[in-house]
């Protein structure tokens, strides 16, 4: 018998109990000892096969050690089918979650109990993958179809109480799992309960199932495996044979397994894992931090002291009058409300937070006392030097003092205090309790413990954090400023701002740039236009006024109701502004420009090229560290479709030689903004990509 599953027999029953932690996954050795411990119940005369996993979870899911590296015997899905083909009779005892190819296992089961605490799920769309081990064949027969495609499509978790009202789960009850497990069992046996097999269940009835792919796919913005995974959930119901609904899902998930998407997806999941390992931080202990203190209580500021809150650490949250402060702890109260709504919080936690975890100040005083303090406040160089001046004379010693600046120069800001060692910048993103990334900011003299501090605060805060350098915008609004001026460029020579948000939403970004920057604020945009002006543009680069225009309007996008877009209360999302084409078509004039049509693809090309390139020279000054920041950068922080992988995953599945020729062609016409990255031009001389550089990063 394999270690990874125990052997024991009580009676008629043959217990297998998987050991394998931390979860349990189906590595080789568990299905080995799965298939091993069902032969040797049936050669021993048992009745009965319960199926439990000790520890903290029944299988929560595959093995990731074995991803991407040829399957070895026995597969999932021929060992799921064996156990369903199994004479004695079967009964899973879930508790923690049965996840993927989990739940597949308990569905082979003929009978299955959960504690009420279990959840159950077929996530694999998430991977770009769809269930590969009969998960589209068996649970459209327990579940019906509809409550099937949900889960499927979704990939989404259901509770024990939702799963035994599908029929996922034929009982729930309370207690150990192996003993309630057993008593289930045994209580099969007593009352001669058949043996049940899924797989030979009738199929179920069909649904309109074109409807539900266009449906699926539109939804998923592109993505193929929800869609592909409606087609598998077809053959459940039109297949002649349960062995040809299996045959079908195979042939399916063997399509996606070969797909760029899928590798985009395994990409994303395994950069995620990555992106906080970094091997400056190996050994170093973070500092202690109870308390925070933000500075600032405007949306961002608010969002900030909301998520720490979340966390479970008490805040300060310092204003300069009452009035903002009160305004202040209006708006965490809203977003609080909302955690509520959604479940995230009990209205016991809702009333002690606002009561006891937030504290109002006006004074500096007030933050003597905290471990760390934020600074939200307005995006001007000046205004947040004399913020860290008077941090640096009220704080305690080791006070982690952080900026939540989105730009500017954390050196500089540093400088402005005795201890740039203890200063670091956490740049969150909007609404800072909501959006997941958090870039730390390390400035030339923070010390590791600080930058520690930064990722164990990022980690109870359950945000993915990622390690940036100092320079404009860091690695996320530095590569958004390039690619935008090339929208910007596009516009100039031609496209319109509609044309350009639509290929970019067809190609599956959340939002367009234009969309992007009215759901901002333009203003935003404006003031960093502004700064670079006053700072000297270099006399090649090209600009444009029509976006100033709307500002010196008033109009800053959905805050004022106009900006690229016009927007009616009530109504979600804007009717294209009018407006916008006149302007446009007088900067042109005013530039001598003539305008040219562009396809939907070359917008697409030009876009994401750009966005390359600034990344490959981030990653080249070491602004960021690997490849794979980036790409966590983007998919957690812009919007970028996560099925694609990250931009630079992007590349690599391109071809680097084709985007290198791209750029140097498109220099002819422009060899100040198209000049290509060195280290793109260093990857493709030496026939790398650069993943290569993220496995050197290991």
């Amino acid at each position: 018998m394999s270690e990874a599953v125990e052997y024991e027999r009580i009676g008629d029953i043959a217990v297998l109990a998987a050991n394998n932690p931390p979860v349990n996954a189906l590595g080789v050795d568990v299905r080995r000892g799965l298939l091993a411990g069902i032969e040797r119940a049936e050669a021993e005369g048992a009745k009965a096969v319960l199926i439990y996993g000790k520890g903290r979870t029944y299988f929560a899911g595959a093995d990731i050690r074995e991803f991407g590296k040829p399957p070895q015997e026995p597969w999932l899905p021929g060992l799921c089918d064996r156990i369903e083909a199994s004479p004695l009779l079967l009964v899973s005892a879930l508790h923690g979650t049965a996840l993927g190819g989990g739940l597949e296992v308990a569905l082979s089961s003929h009978y299955r109990i959960a504690v009420p605490s279990a959840k159950v799920g077929l996530p694999e769309v998430n991977l770009g993958i769809l269930p590969g081990a009969g998960g589209t064949q068996r649970l459209p027969r327990v579940a019906g179809v509809e409550a099937a495609l949900d889960m499927i499509t979704t990939g989404r978790h259901v509770r024990a109480d939702e799963a035994l009202k599908l029929g996922v789960i034929d009982k729930v009850q309370d207690g150990d799992p192996r003993e309630i497990g057993l008593a289930y069992a045994q209580e099969l046996l007593d009352a001669g309960a058949p043996r049940r097999a899924v797989g030979e269940m009738p199929a179920p009835d069909p649904v309109d199932f074109d409807a539900v792919y266009e449906a699926v796919l539109k939804k998923g913005r592109g993505q193929l495996s929800p869609a592909v995974a409606v087609r598998a959930v077809q053959a459940a119901c039109e297949a002649p044979s349960f062995a040809e609904g299996m045959a079908r899902e195979r042939e399916l998930f063997m399509q996606l397994m070969e797909s760029d998407q899928r590798k985009g997806l395994i990409h994303a999941f395994f950069a995620e894992r990555a992106v906080g390992k970094l091997p400056e931080l190996k050994g170093v202990e973070p500092r202690l931090v109870h308390q925070i203190g933000v500075i600032g209580g405007g949306t961002m500021g608010a969002g900030i002291a909301t998520s720490a809150l979340l966390a479970g650490l008490p805040v300060t949250l310092l204003e300069m009058t009452q009035e903002a402060a009160h305004a202040a702890k209006d708006r965490i109260a809203g977003n609080l409300a909302g955690a509520l709504k959604r479940g995230k919080i009990s209205q016991q936690q809702h009333d002690a937070i606002l009561s006891d975890q937030l504290q109002l100040a006006t004074g500096y005083d007030s933050l003597s006392a905290v471990d760390l303090v934020i600074e939200a406040v307005f995006e001007d160089m000046d205004v947040k030097k004399q913020v860290f001046a008077q941090l640096d004379a009220v704080c305690k010693p080791g006070a982690v003092l952080a900026t939540n600046t989105s730009y500017l120069d954390v050196n500089e800001i540093a400088a402005a205090t005795t201890r740039p060692q203890d200063v670091i910048g956490l740049h969150f993103f909007s609404p800072a309790h909501v959006m997941k990334l958090l870039e730390i900011v390390v400035a030339d003299k923070t010390v590791p413990e600080v930058v520690a501090t930064g990722f164990a605060l990022g980690h109870q805060m359950k945000k993915v954090s990622v390690r940036a350098g100092v320079c404009d915008g860091f690695i996320g609004n530095r590569i958004l400023s390039t690619y935008r001026t090339c929208a910007d460029h596009m516009v100039l020579d031609g496209a319109s701002p509609f044309q350009i948000d639509k290929a970019l939403t067809d190609f599956g970004f959340a939002m367009g740039p234009f969309a992007v920057s009215d759901l901002a604020g333009l203003d935003i945009g404006w003031a960093v236009r502004k700064r670079k002006r006053a700072e000297g543009l270099d006399p090649r680069a090209r600009d444009s006024s029509y976006a100033d225009k709307l500002c010196e309007a008033g109009h800053f996008g959905q805050k004022t109701g106009q900006g690229f877009y016009a927007y009616e209360k009530g109504k979600r999302g804007g009717t294209p502004n009018p407006e916008v084409l006149d302007l446009i078509a007088a900067d042109r004039a005013a530039q001598g420009i003539t305008p040219r049509t562009f396809t939907d693809d070359e917008i697409v090309r030009r876009y994401m090229v750009s966005m390359v390139n600034e990344a490959a020279k981030v990653v080249g000054e070491g602004i960021a560290r690997r490849p794979l920041d980036v790409d966590v950068v983007l998919l957690y922080g812009y919007g970028f479709p996560r099925y694609r992988g990250g931009p630079l995953k992007w590349a690599d599945l391109q071809g680097l030689p084709g985007i290198l020729d791209d750029i140097r062609a498109w220099s002819a016409e422009d060899d100040y903004f198209w000049q290509p990255a060195p280290l793109l031009e260093k990857l493709v001389a030496e026939g790398r990509c650069f993943d290569d550089l993220n496995k050197d990063a290991q």
